[in-house]
């Protein structure tokens, strides 16, 4: 019996196991599951853990975790938001050792993984990778499922693999540490939460262009393409990120959206929302480029920067042609899309508001309602 028992068990895990990794399985298991892994207890007095009633046991170190320093930066952008233009930025003010997308999978601190290439619309940008040079032995911790699962992290959220990471490269900066993400969006709360002295930066760019730069080549899929078509040119991930979030955002399932910019837009507007949120700055990336100097005197006096090094800045600006979506469509077609995923993001969270009185899912209404 016992034999019989352990073989059906077996069988029952290699089932269930294959079954977890399939789309419907995980829609299960996330409608089954809820909050519960990211649940933490709040019927305890947490001030309780500073004291003991036994002086020889040991206690937390008195000294300042590495997670709650104030010298941190960390940016957050959506990809093709000119990000890159900002790390760069941070990249050239003396004292300041400015971390280029940290969840990157080519895995900047592996120089037989990161490669050569460097984007040639990244202007004015020779290597990705020159402040990991020495860091192989972040791959230790390092997790490439960062790129593509639990992108969204509530405050509650706990992943200290992460945070060890992220510690990790403050801790060898030599100077201010910066860290730019491309995939930290719909985790500022947990960063936020993790991080609570960093100063959170957020960088956002018109939708129309950045749908636009994400294709590259406006040719390459048709005003009147399909969703089963789209996978193809999806070179930044939209699938991916709308597979793993639609267990958060029902509206993100690819089977009920009429045209990629409508997925597009719909994660657009939600990390617009999330930056507004949780950031200490929101910069557009339009005035970034078209008026340099107010951007960075807002940004500087946010962050505690010495205004001194902006001009020395402003000759790694070039602001790119703007407008290249009214070749792609007309404006009336962007707007019946955009209209749409306005509709459905008010009535989502309207709902949410009504389920629950937490101040982040206010907060989000709110940012929601009033764009």
């Amino acid at each position: 019996m016992r034999s019989l028992r352990n073989s059906l068990r077996d069988e029952f895990v290699g089932v269930w196991s294959k079954a977890c990794a399939t789309d419907d399985g995980k829609q299960a298991v996330a409608g089954s599951l809820g909050d519960l892994l990211s649940w933490r207890p709040s019927d305890v007095n947490t001030d309780v853990f500073a004291e003991s009633p036994y002086s020889e046991v040991g206690q937390r170190s008195s000294n300042q975790p590495t997670c709650e320093r104030e010298d941190i930066i960390i940016v957050s952008a959506r990809f093709r938001s000119g990000s890159t233009l900002l790390w760069n930025l941070f990249r050239n003010i003396p004292g300041f050792v400015s971390y280029y997308e940290p969840f990157n999978e080519r895995r900047w601190f592996d120089p037989n993984a990161r490669g050569e290439r460097v984007d040639t619309t990244h202007r004015k940008v020779a290597d990705y990778w020159a402040e990991y040079d020495g860091m192989d032995d972040l791959g230790d911790v390092f997790d490439e499922a960062w790129n593509e699962q639990d992108l969204y992290m509530s405050e509650r959220a706990w992943n200290p693999r992460m945070k060890s990471y992220m510690e990790q490269l403050v801790e060898r900066a030599d100077g201010r540490p910066v860290l730019q993400f491309n995939r930290l969006d719909f985790r500022l709360p947990w960063a936020r939460r993790t991080f609570p002295n960093a100063k959170l930066v957020h960088l956002y760019r018109h939708p129309r262009e950045q749908w636009t730069s994400n294709l590259q080549k406006i040719e390459r899929f048709a005003p009147d393409g399909r969703m089963s078509d789209f996978a193809e040119v999806d070179g930044f991930y939209l699938l991916n990120w709308a597979r793993d979030l639609k267990y958060h955002f029902p509206f993100l399932d690819e089977r009920s959206i009429e045209h990629p910019y409508q997925l597009h837009y719909f994660l657009w507007k939600l990390s617009y929302v999330y930056g507004r949120s949780w950031s200490d700055v929101s910069l557009g990336f339009e005035e970034l480029t078209t008026n340099p100097e107010r951007a960075l005197f807002h940004l500087f006096d946010t962050c505690s920067i010495d205004e001194s090094h902006i001009e020395s800045l402003l000759s790694l600006i070039e602001p790119p042609p703007f407008g290249k979506w009214k070749k792609y469509a007309e404006d009336a077609w962007f707007k019946r899309h955009e209209e749409h995923c306005e509709n459905v993001l008010v009535s989502f969270f309207a709902t949410q508001r009504s389920e629950s009185r937490s101040e982040p899912i206010d907060r989000l209404r709110d940012e929601v309602g009033s764009r």
